[in-house]
């Protein structure tokens, strides 16, 4: 039974149901790919002893004492693996009360301590000379462009952007706008400037037609007829390749440029142009204040002065394969075996 919750929660549920994102998806596998390993390896757990008493809190524990220890994990990464387990034995309580308890024990095991790694944003000069470089003269650098400015305009995250249909888009002047379906499947609408929208506009014409399938991607791979949205790595690439060229014209150009830079750029830039907290924690999609907060560095004075503006606002009144016998556990949960 345990065995087919895991190839259902890694199979059906979490990229049915709970999120989209390609490395979301790979953390989830990676994270019970190696806490089977260990419940295999070192606590010689065979497919005929997988049982609750294997997701215990103390065998959590000793599994990330052991990613530490043994595998040289940082305390960032065995909190990553940590959040993945949690969401396995999360799923697991919900489809049978019988677990629920593993998952309430499971949320009460602390994190490690660490050191968070500040986000580099783009400078305004950085942007302006990112954008400068594809040539919207050809097909490939219209839809670098325009992919570039939605990027920016909107500081949606990448997966965000990749899976926006054509219905999600609407290009009409300075009502354009589009709407983004992010995470826990909440959707919000992001408006689109007019030079964006423009340059969208006629990225659509030259890709699409006259005529746009609606649910067809915006922007497609043209490795499979069209069919599927591009990759993350295909977005990395391009980004690179333009961040090497724009580090010429301003030295403000990371050569190893990211799309999250993009994202994070359009926040602080929002900020300090005096846009509302509450309204960049919402175009950001963040669940809680706090995490725009902490997102964009602002420090105490910043946040007295962000916060601040909330009353003007206030003023202003706005509103199955463990079927099959296994000789091994990992192969009976379905999954692949730890690469020692």
């Amino acid at each position: 039974m345990l065995a087919g919750y895991i190839h259902s929660f890694l199979f059906e549920y979490a990229p049915m149901q709970k999120t989209h994102s390609s490395h979301t998806l790979k953390s989830y596998s990676s994270a019970l790919t190696l806490y089977i390993g260990f419940l295999e390896t070192e606590k010689g757990v065979t497919p005929e002893r997988l049982c609750a008493g294997c997701f215990k809190r103390p065998m959590i524990e000793a599994w990330l004492s052991w990613l530490s220890d043994s595998r040289g994990c940082s305390p960032q990464t065995c909190n990553n693996r940590l959040a993945s387990l949690r969401a396995f034995l999360k799923y697991l309580g919900e489809s049978n009360i019988g677990y629920l308890s593993i998952s309430h024990e499971s949320s009460g095991i602390p994190r490690r301590k660490t050191v968070r790694n500040k986000v580099d944003g783009l400078s305004r000069n950085a942007v302006k000379a990112l954008l400068s470089v594809p040539d919207p003269g050809s097909r490939t650098g219209l839809r670098d462009l325009a992919f570039m400015l939605l990027l920016y305009g909107t500081a949606a995250r990448i997966d965000e952007i990749l899976s926006l249909k054509n219905r999600d888009l609407y290009l009409c002047g300075e009502r354009s706008h589009a709407t983004i379906i992010g995470k826990g499947n909440k959707v919000r609408t992001l408006y689109i400037l007019p030079k964006a929208a423009a340059y969208l506009e006629k990225y659509r014409e030259t890709f699409h037609g006259e005529s746009p399938e609606p649910d067809r991607y915006v922007f497609y791979s043209r490795n499979h007829g069209g069919t599927q949205k591009m990759t993350q790595p295909a977005i990395d690439k391009m980004l690179k390749k333009y961040a090497l060229a724009a580090h010429d014209l301003c030295a403000d150009v990371p050569v190893r440029l990211h799309a999250h830079q993009f994202r994070h750029a359009r926040a602080s830039h929002w900020l300090e142009d005096g846009m509302n907290i509450v309204q960049i924690s919402f175009l950001l999609g963040h669940k809680q204040l706090q995490t725009t907060m902490v997102y964009l560095d602002i420090t105490t004075e910043q946040e007295r002065k962000a916060l601040a503006t909330l009353e003007d606002e206030c003023d202003k009144e706005i509103k199955p394969k463990w079927k099959e016998k296994s000789s091994t556990l990992a192969s009976f949960c379905g999954i692949l075996p730890l690469k020692k």
